[in-house]
């Protein structure tokens, strides 16, 4: 059974198996993560073979025990506890006008929606992957809609067996430069993903070897979002914020008996070198050319970061080429799409302030301008990918 119909109740207290749904990846379930009395309606994948959850609804408010209905009540869909009274999860809709029979459907992708039953072409009424958890899968999106308002982004458990709402976030930053990605604790910065570059955000982890998945970014009027794809049906994939603050992707390739996984790293941590430095994993922290750290690198303090060593003169200042590089923080950046790399160039050189800048977009050469003013924070460098990073030094020094 993957729908459930106005007239329909899953109930808990009959038998376990009445609250999973068997459909092509996912199931829909009720469990007890530890030994505290605590119930959930959530999703899981039913091939793979650890059990591995990827979405709760009830996650702050677990029913306390194992005896629940999940039923469509006026237009909503609920979840009841023991005396039927009290509602502890809803989809709290506020549509009056549904004229149609509404119905819940799991989808193969793992959406958990409420419809009409006729398949009304007015779209889904509701839907899980609206409200995201700790996962982001394949065809679910990041991000901000600017019709509704609404904000996805992940927010990890609590810890490994309470998935109420913990301490991490990973969310789309819309109010800098260039959107970017940032996972916090709480309102401390841990890792930035790096703006938009037209085929990735740098810093979300991704798996090199796995050919057959597409990124897709969206800026437009309607929404600021991101998702990803996969073409084989048959692998397994999901992006996921760890109870530890971690970010992980794992992949699920069959035959194989579990997820492999894939981090970011060291250098990934927010502006661990400080201002005007950048970290590779093989010599750590460095400054750019044309900078001095500000003490000698004390290797217990690698944030210190650097200053100029010759301040900039605003005329016949020159321009340092780094390639394969995390862009820095956009907090202080302007972008223009309209102008190529050398009237970016030109326009960095006719503004004293100006201090670094590199192109919006890597495809076709590079196109779009960024320009950034102050000091550079959060920069690393990569084996692969990354940007041409242009940073402005003094003609001699």
């Amino acid at each position: 059974m993957s729908t459930l119909c106005r007239l329909q109740n899953l109930l808990q207290s009959q038998a376990t198996e009445n609250l999973f749904l068997p459909v092509e990846s996912s199931s829909l379930l009720s469990s007890n993560f530890s030994a505290l009395s605590r119930w959930y309606l959530g999703i899981w994948y039913k091939k793979v073979f650890h059990k591995t959850y990827a979405w709760v609804a009830n996650r702050d408010n677990p029913l306390s025990n194992s005896i629940g209905t999940l039923k469509i009540s006026g237009n909503n869909l609920v979840l009841l506890g023991q005396s039927n009274k009290t509602v502890l999860w809803s989809t709290n809709l506020t549509r009056e006008n549904i004229s149609s029979p509404v119905v819940a459907e799991l989808l193969p992708n793992g959406n958990f929606v409420m419809r009409y039953s006729n398949n009304s072409p007015s779209g889904l009424l509701w839907q899980s992957f609206d409200f995201p958890t700790d996962t982001l899968l394949p065809e679910m999106k990041l991000g901000y809609d600017r019709k509704t308002g609404r904000s996805r982004f992940l927010t990890s458990w609590r810890s490994f067996d309470d998935p109420s709402s913990g301490d991490f976030t990973y969310k789309l930053d819309t109010r800098r430069g260039l959107p970017e990605f940032f996972l916090k604790k709480n309102d401390l910065e841990m890792e930035r993903s790096g703006p938009w570059n037209g085929i990735e955000f740098s810093c979300i982890p991704k798996d090199q070897e796995l050919n057959n998945m597409a990124y897709n970014y969206t800026e437009n009027r309607e929404e600021v979002t991101y998702t990803f794809l996969i073409a084989n049906q048959s692998i397994y994939s999901r992006l996921t914020i760890h109870d530890s603050g971690n970010l992980y992707l794992f992949t699920w390739i069959p035959p194989s008996w579990g997820w492999t996984a894939f981090s970011t790293d060291y250098c990934d941590y927010y502006n661990r070198c400080g201002p005007n430095a950048f970290c590779d994993l093989i010599t750590l922290c460095n400054c750019f050319e044309g900078f001095d750290s500000r003490w000698q690198w004390d290797w217990t303090e690698r944030s210190n970061g650097c200053v100029r060593r010759t301040l900039l003169s605003c005329r016949g200042d020159r321009f340092l080429r780094l390639k394969k590089m995390k862009l820095p923080d956009t907090k202080m950046a302007t972008v223009d799409r309209k102008i190529d790399l050398k009237k970016c160039e030109e326009r960095c050189l006719s503004d004293c302030t100006c201090t670094s800048f590199a192109a919006a977009d890597v495809r076709n050469g590079g196109t779009g301008c960024l320009i950034w003013s102050g000091d550079l924070n959060d920069t690393r460098s990569y084996s692969i990918g990354g940007h041409d990073l242009y940073v402005r030094v003094a003609a001699v020094g």
